[in-house]
């Protein structure tokens, strides 16, 4: 074998991308995974993982500097010196925003496996359909029982902690152990439930960190630290899971630092030959073949793929011939809900630093209901007791302000809500002409926002939250609304929607590419609704899924 020539090629190393390849390299095929960043090894390059906050130089927070040099990243949470290298660089990876759009980015091997909330909820019937339901967008052209063995493959390997509820709204998974809630939780939960008559649940999260120890990583420690990197191998990451399966098959290549700008397309066969790529520190471009190509790039960067391939056959690149490539971009949106004081439990405390919250499942526009918008939303939120950087009015300094501080403060209770965004067709990216990258290279320009549907679905988003808290006795309840753009919910999907007709969407229900149909797209990308769960569990099953069709295509000779 040339060593330019692979079975597969996967471009990008993140939450998709490492599971195409752990499947096609455990499916016997030689792959080369490309990521455009750098390579980040497991635990050894981890060097905040075990560091508390006054080991840093400014305590975990953030300088002018940072602030000036990461613009976006400082809308939200995001910015913080304690893995300011797992983000991406803006001034060398600019992009246009037609209208605000908050993209963070994670540009090294793992992407943002690394840095996600963990949350993995699958999504079922009621979502899958919903399109058609609605008249809403296209029809997704699959359905729940086509996921669900996916699904559980995926659990299975990855980990997902959760408990069984038997729940419409929210399939059931093959399940670790689940987490366990505080007593302020159990007591809130039941009061829900009672006070709605189990129409409304609150559950325990369910999120991919072990409970129990699990093929060969060890069972989470509380420590709450999994945006640093976990030694433990604690939480699913490409680090800890997908790539040590793919390098032990022996048929992995793992080429960091090489950007993919085009995917070459062959006008003979009508299929895809290889990929053009420029090496990130050198400059230098390289060339690399395989029958068949995997982009995980992240649903923004793989429809910039697509874009930017055969131009000279399709205007619009490689997948545009429906017209939509680029287009239904979607998000979840949030940062609202409610919150409040909880009393009689001052005599109770709980174990660590637990990284997973509470769940209550989505429950409005179900069984009949109809509000004056369409789809609905999730709650995430948890319990906690104040710490010591609480401000205790009555003393300010001396001992007794010291003594006071070494005792927990009162329980607060919160939910916040996320909520479906609906796939509008001119919520877009497009190249833009007037701006390049460190590299030369298009960037895109970004042109979405929320509309009515969502900011009515945003009052109860509030109202809902704030109601059953104090069903549950929760006191001094207010709610909130921290201001939302796309982006935020770093849940960006539909840039090249699955579809059952090559003339309305990019992908088929096998995530190939109309055009080229060994091309082969399974990130967020593929969406073509983003329901109000978590979705990076469906892209996880998406890729199955899609390999083991693709291997069968292959052996089948479809794609020579």
């Amino acid at each position: 074998m040339a060593e330019n020539v692979y079975d597969a090629i996967v471009v990008g190393s993140g939450i998709s991308g490492g599971w195409a390849a752990k499947e096609l390299t455990e499916k016997g095929l030689k792959t080369i995974m490309l990521e455009r960043g750098e390579n980040i090894e497991h635990i050894k390059d981890y060097v905040n993982a075990s560091k508390n906050p006054w080991e840093f130089p400014h305590r975990g927070g953030k300088t002018q500097k940072m602030i000036e040099d990461y613009p976006v990243l400082n809308r939200d949470y995001t910015l913080t010196e304690v893995n300011l290298n797992y983000w991406t660089n803006e001034k060398d990876c600019p992009y246009v925003e037609t209208k605000p759009f908050s993209w963070f980015r994670g540009y090294h091997v793992g992407g943002r496996s690394l840095m996600w909330g963990r949350q993995s909820y699958r999504i079922g019937d009621i979502d899958f359909e919903a399109n058609l339901k609605d008249g809403i967008a296209v029809d997704w052209p699959i359905r729940y029982k086509d996921l669900e063995p996916w699904y559980g493959y995926v659990e299975r390997f990855i980990g997902v902690n959760g408990s069984i509820e038997n729940l419409p709204a929210l399939p059931d998974g093959d399940f670790l152990p689940p987490m366990e809630m505080t007593c302020v939780e159990k007591d809130v939960a039941a009061r829900i439930k009672a006070h709605y008559k189990g129409a409304r649940h609150m559950i325990m999260g369910r999120s991919a960190n072990l409970t129990v120890p699990h093929k060969g990583r060890t069972n989470c420690q509380y420590r709450n630290k999994c945006w640093l990197g976990c030694p433990f191998g604690a939480y699913f990451s490409t680090q800890s899971s997908t790539l040590p399966a793919a390098v032990a098959t022996g048929n992995l290549t793992l080429r960091p630092f090489s950007i993919v700008k085009s995917i070459i397309y062959d006008k003979d066969t009508k299929l895809a030959k290889g990929v053009e790529i420029i090496d990130a520190e050198t400059n230098k471009t390289y060339e690399y073949f395989a029958k068949v190509i995997f982009v995980n790039a992240s649903a923004l960067n793989s429809a910039w793929l697509l874009m930017n391939s055969a131009t000279d056959v399709w205007d619009g690149g490689l997948g545009s011939s429906s017209g939509e490539l680029g287009h239904n971009l979607i998000d979840h949106h949030f940062r609202c809900g409610a919150a409040g004081r909880v009393e009689g439990y001052d005599d109770k405390y709980y174990y660590g630093r637990r990284p997973n919250g509470v769940y209550v499942p989505r429950f409005r526009n179900l069984n009949g209901e109809k509000r004056d918008y369409i789809r609905g939303f999730g709650y995430q939120g948890g319990s906690s007791r104040e710490n010591w950087s609480r401000d205790i009015a009555e003393m300010n300094i001396g001992g007794e302000f010291k003594d006071a501080l070494t005792e927990p403060g009162h329980w607060s209770m919160g939910l916040g809500a996320f909520g479906e965004t609906l796939p509008y067709h001119d919520n877009k990216i497009t190249l833009d002409k007037t701006k390049k990258d460190k590299w030369g290279l298009p960037v895109l320009n970004i042109d979405c926002e929320i509309r009515d549907n969502e900011h009515k679905m945003r009052k109860d988003m509030m109202a809902d939250a704030a109601e059953m808290l104090e069903a549950a006795g929760v006191k001094d309840v207010h709610t909130y609304d921290g201001g939302y753009t796309m982006g935020m919910g770093i849940h960006e999907m539909g840039t090249a929607r699955m579809g059952r007709d090559p003339k309305t969407s990019v992908l088929n229900e096998f995530n190939q590419v109309w055009d080229a149909k060994n091309v082969y797209v399974t990130d967020g990308a593929a969406m073509t609704s983003s329901a109000c769960q978590n979705p990076s569990l469906t892209y996880m099953a998406l890729t199955a899924r899609a390999v083991d069709h693709a291997v069968k295509e292959l052996k089948k000779m479809n794609f020579s």
